[in-house]
Order: structure tokens, then sequence, then C-alpha cells
């Protein structure tokens, strides 16, 4: 039987807050799933009532907060199990991505992580899924090959692409308009090590040498680039303190020495701050971001762009307080994957973001998207989206106006009364 929590016990805000600080659930009930016949207790109560369903594993990604109705936390179903010959794992509903590497590890495997190893896994996947070893080997969700789900109904349902195909295609890129995924299958990549790291360069222009150095970069090297005011803090490593900082992330997926061939040619542009790039175990690939840990307060926006000229780049050089950060997309994430999914915008070839701290969207996040017009394609990242950029016109924009209208058709078929509103909210018709 589900765990139940109310607003009058102590557990309730523990339990109802995520890493995103800028909003939280405020739901009537919790339900803290342990398995998926607790998810089916949770749907079907919601049902019952009329309430409409949140569901939370880290709250990284939190789109819209709910007031009233029934959250599921997920954070206690983080089992993985790993199929060394079969090259796959399976992860439930809360399983963060550092159990999964850890666990494939062992066997020369590794998942399509992302930069952030606390990140939900299942989630994250839904969404697309843009991670370190991506130019390479695609979307995350490009690799599921079966995902277990709670519909409506409160039924159980395995989808494939052979059994509940438009359930499954909906649900990789939909995310949880459809229901509440239970585990995922994915496949499995082998690699070891990368050849991966950070450097640091003091001021802003590092990064028009970062964006020299990527148009000749081959598929292997997925890497990015974000420009960071540092404050002068004893937590800040002394060589960053008080300085804006132009930090390379560097992700290559092939033999280590053309890594460093390639490195090379970034190092040649000057004087480091920092450089921690070399050859590491697919265990610590999360330093190559080195992404908080602690819960934040912070609003992100985005555009997706067609391409990067010398103009997009300067488009940031004045937003002095906030981190701006570029990411080259192409390579295989512009290809179809073999199995056809709701993942949208694979003609982009950059993804050029911009976080501000604290609750409060400020006036630059306009300022930097209007700037970048003449380059966008006019289309969002879903996991990119989240508290008040989260919108249902911003939503839209993740996919192509057909994939859109099909997911309306099937929110319509799968969840007519719209229960699963409270994510990246596609409405019924």
């Amino acid at each position: 039987m589900a765990h139940t929590i109310t607003a009058d016990s102590d557990q309730y805000d523990s339990e109802r807050t995520g890493f995103q600080l800028s909003a939280s659930h405020r739901p009537d009930v919790i339900f803290a799933a342990e398995n998926a016949a607790d998810v089916r207790a949770a749907v079907a109560h919601a049902a019952a009532h009329n309430l409409r369903v949140a569901v939370q594993a880290t709250g990284h990604g939190l789109a819209t907060a709910s007031e009233g109705g029934v959250l599921i936390t997920t954070r206690r179903m983080n089992g993985v199990r790993v199929d060394p010959a079969a090259a796959t794992a399976w992860i439930e509903a809360g399983t963060p991505w550092s159990k999964v590497i850890e666990a494939a590890a062992p066997h020369g495997l590794a998942p399509l992580s992302g930069a952030a190893p606390a990140v939900g896994a299942l989630s994250y996947t839904l969404g697309g899924g843009i991670g370190l070893m991506a130019r390479k080997h695609g979307y995350a969700a490009d690799q599921v090959r079966a995902i277990e789900v709670v519909t409506a109904d409160a039924e159980l349902v395995l989808a494939t692409p052979d059994k509940e195909p438009d359930l499954f295609w909906a649900l990789l890129g939909g995310r949880g308009n459809f229901g509440v995924a239970t585990g995922l299958e994915i496949a499995l990549v082998p690699v070891k090590t990368l050849y991966g790291g950070a450097l640091f360069f003091d001021g802003f222009d590092a990064v028009h040498a970062w964006r020299e150095w990527v148009a000749n970069a081959p598929e292997e090297m997925t890497s990015s680039v974000a420009v960071i005011p540092f404050p002068d803090a004893p937590f800040v490593p002394e060589p960053l303190r008080g300085r804006r900082a132009t930090h390379i992330r560097i992700a290559y997926a092939g033999p280590p020495e053309e890594g460093e061939r390639l490195t090379e040619q970034l190092r040649a542009y000057g004087p480091r701050l920092m450089d921690k790039v070399e050859e590491i175990p697919y265990t610590q690939s999360g330093v190559i971001h080195n992404d908080p840990t602690d819960p934040v307060a912070s609003q992100s926006s985005h555009s997706l762009l067609r391409e990067l000229p010398p103009q997009a780049v300067e488009a940031a050089r004045s937003l002095t307080t906030n981190i701006v950060e570029i990411r080259q997309l192409g390579g295989a994430l512009s290809r179809p994957p073999m199995t056809p999914n709701a993942i949208g915008n694979r003609d982009a070839a950059y993804l050029y973001g911009i976080v501000s701290r604290g609750p409060e969207v400020t006036p630059e996040h306009a300022q930097l998207e209007g700037a970048l017009r003449p380059w966008s394609t006019g289309g969002k990242a879903l996991n990119f989206l989240f508290a008040a950029h989260a919108t249902e016109e911003n939503i839209k924009k993740a996919f192509a106006p057909r994939t859109y209208d099909r997911l309306r058709d099937l929110k319509t078929t799968y969840d007519p009364a719209d229960l699963f509103h409270h994510t990246h909210h596609i409405p019924p018709r």
C-alpha cells in the first residue's frame, strides 16, 4: 500500500520539494510510491476523485507546479537491472543517472546520460535527452526499447514499438501527458572512458575560439561552452574567484589520443585559468559540466539556432550577471531514429541558453531571445523548458506541427479528462 502524506504531516514539505526551488508542488495528497502498484493506486484515487496528477522524481525539470490534486513521488523507485549480453538496462521511475552509470560500468557499458548524474534518468529520457555523447549516439530517447506506464484508467501497460506503438511513440517526447511511466528498458553503448573535462579561460572572448573550433569537430566530440560570473567566495576554486570565465566542456567518445589532439587546438587559444581535460572513466563524467548538486532557484530560457555566426555569440557579451551556455547539436542528433518517436527540432545546430539565479524571470531572457531571432529555428527543446518558461506556447514549439497535432489526438485517446495535466502540458482536443 502506498504511503500517503497530507499537508498536516511533518514530511509534507520535504517530500514535495525537488531540486528546482523556483516553484514547488502543493498537492492535497502525496503518494510516496515504492512500486508500480503504488502508482496504480495513486492514479485510481485521482481518477475517482477527479483530481489532477503531478509526478516528481528528482524535480530538476519542474514544468507546472500543482495546487491541489495528487503528487506521486517516485524517488524510492530507483532500481536498475543490467543485461550485459543484450547491452540493455531496466530502470525504475525515480532512478538517477548515477545509479545507471554505476550499474553499467562493470560491464564496459554506459547509458546516454546527461551532464548531471543526479538527474532522474526516466523523465530526462522521455523528454529527449541531449547527453554527453549525443553527437555520436543521438538522443537518449532514441535508445528506448520498452516503457512500462500506468494509464489514466489505472492500468499497467507495457508499450513497445510492436505493442501499443502509438503510446510508445507519444511518450518519447510527450513525456507525462499520457500516463505515469514506471520503468524503461534502454540500450547501453560500449564505452568505458571519455577524453573529457573542462577548460577555463578568462573573460568572454574564448567563446569565439570555441565557435570556430566546433565548426570542424567530428561527431565523436560533444562539447559546449558556458560563460559564468563566479562569486568571490571560498567554495569557488581560487583561479576562478570573482572572475567572469569561459568554461569549455569536452566529451570525446573515441580514442583518447585523438581527443587530446583535438583539444590541443583549443588550448592553443591562450592561457587557461584551469585545465582539467584528460581520459576519465565514464563513472566520473559528472566532472565535465560540474553542475550543482544542491537544490537551487533559477530561471532558464533558450533558443535553438540553425547557425552560430560571430554576431550571435556577441549577443550575450553584455549579460554579465547571468550564466550563458551554448551547446553544439548536429551529428546523430540530426538523424531520425531507427524507431520513430515524437522528439522534434532535429534540424537545430546549436542550443543557446541563459540562466538567471533566483525565482524571478529577469529581462535578460527576452533580451537574448530577441537578439538571437535572426538565426533561430523557432523551435524549443522540451527538457530545457521549466518553471516560468514551460508555457503551452513554448511546449508547442518543441514539436513539428503535424507531430503536435498527433500528440493532441493521442492525448484525447489516452487521457481525455486531462488527468495528467501537471507536466509539459499538451491539451486534449
